[in-house]
């Protein structure tokens, strides 16, 4: 490991509060940050732009001009070597004339994999790896995944009380957690590509899933319901705006057609998922998603989707929200049953993170949690 400095840990830090600005908007490529500096100046900087391009690195160049020739480059994901819908980054650092790079965390896509460290080697300049890696990897968990396990990382979540009741006996549920709570979970939204749900949210809240908070993100979050016979309502508030807000139906290969062709004409993309069940196989639901270039999956809705989602190991990451206040065990579950009989088959998560959310009548909590491995 380089000996690094603490002016490159200030640099690199910097990169990284750049890469989180992207998060949501930059798939399917990953968020990256870079920060040019030259003798103790930041002469550049830039970030993956929405849809992923222009990369970051040729953002940051382009703001350095002739300063960047002798500088160092921070860079939060190895440098791309390969043509793709933009040349290769590692040739415009190359051409810039920058005298040093130093890395976050290296790219697992096979088309770069150490390439993009050897083909900068190569022209004769100093790279150094692995600067606060691990925060890297964090902002990256979403590109890492699709790469590595061919689909997105998935974050539940829930709103419940203390006993994780959902709604009462009668189903109502509105609200159980107040608005502070209700502005994280937009902001968690804001900050993923898609958000997900099941058909039984959609006939029963009809959603529009959204980010409402005034300037988030540039771009509109993709909407992404499990319907597996295409039950969606024609009317419903998602295929309304689905021509502004990308909305996808995932669903088994027998729905009627006739429902798939009402909907696409309506601008919902409708994307069938073979299935040995009688619903979505949420497994190959998630390929799919990574196939189509989500990274980053929030997963909403009811009991039932979450269950699924678990039963399925699928859940990367939990974000739940607590109410102080119970219902009782006849009140809906955050989790219906999903065949657990063993405490050893349990999915156990680590907590990473709480935060308390003032309310009027107390305060919510958020917890957020990473699934152990």
């Amino acid at each position: 490991m380089p000996n690094f400095s603490p002016d490159d840990h200030d640099h690199m830090r910097a990169a990284l509060a750049l890469a989180r600005r992207g998060l949501g908007s930059t798939w399917p490529n990953p968020c990256v940050g870079c920060v040019i500096v030259n003798n103790g100046r930041v002469v550049g900087r830039g970030l993956t732009a929405p849809g992923g391009r222009p990369h970051a690195e040729p953002t940051a160049l382009s703001m350095a001009g002739d300063r960047a020739r002798g500088a160092t480059a921070y860079v939060t994901l190895e440098p791309c070597c390969h043509w793709g819908r933009t040349p290769p980054c590692t040739d415009a650092l190359i051409a810039a004339g920058v005298a040093r790079v130093v890395i976050a965390e290296r790219d697992p896509d096979p088309r770069v994999d150490s390439m993009g460290a050897a083909t900068l080697r190569a022209a004769g300049i100093q790279v150094d790896e692995g600067l606060l890696a691990d925060d890297a990897r964090d902002t990256l968990a979403g590109f890492l995944s699709r790469v590595t396990k061919g689909r997105p990382l998935v974050t539940l979540k829930l709103a419940s009380t203390l006993d994780g009741r959902i709604a009462t006996a009668t189903g109502e549920s509105q609200w159980i957690t107040g608005p502070g709570a209700r502005r994280a979970a937009h902001a968690i939204r804001g900050r993923s590509d898609a958000v997900l749900v099941g058909i039984g949210t959609v006939l029963a809240d009809d959603p529009d899933l959204t980010c409402r908070i005034p300037g988030f993100r540039q771009t509109p979050i993709v909407r992404i319901v499990v319907d597996s016979q295409l039950r969606t309502p024609t009317e419903a508030r998602l295929v309304a705006t689905a021509r502004d807000n990308p909305t996808w139906i995932l669903h088994r290969p027998d729905a009627p057609a006739a429902r798939a062709l009402a909907l696409s004409e309506r601008g919902v993309v409708t994307i069938p998922v073979p299935s040995a069940n009688p619903g979505v196989d949420l497994t190959e639901a998630m390929q799919a998603l990574g196939n189509a270039g989500i990274t980053r999956l929030m997963i909403e809705g009811g009991g039932l989707i979450a269950g699924a989602a678990l039963r399925a190991d699928l859940v990367d990451r939990l974000a739940w929200f607590h109410a102080p206040a119970i219902i009782g065990g006849d009140g809906w579950p955050a989790v219906q049953a999903f065949g657990i009989e063993a405490l050893a088959d349990m999915p156990r998560f680590t907590p990473t993170r709480t935060t308390p959310l003032a309310t009027l009548n107390g305060s919510d909590t958020l917890t957020e949690y990473t699934r152990q491995t």
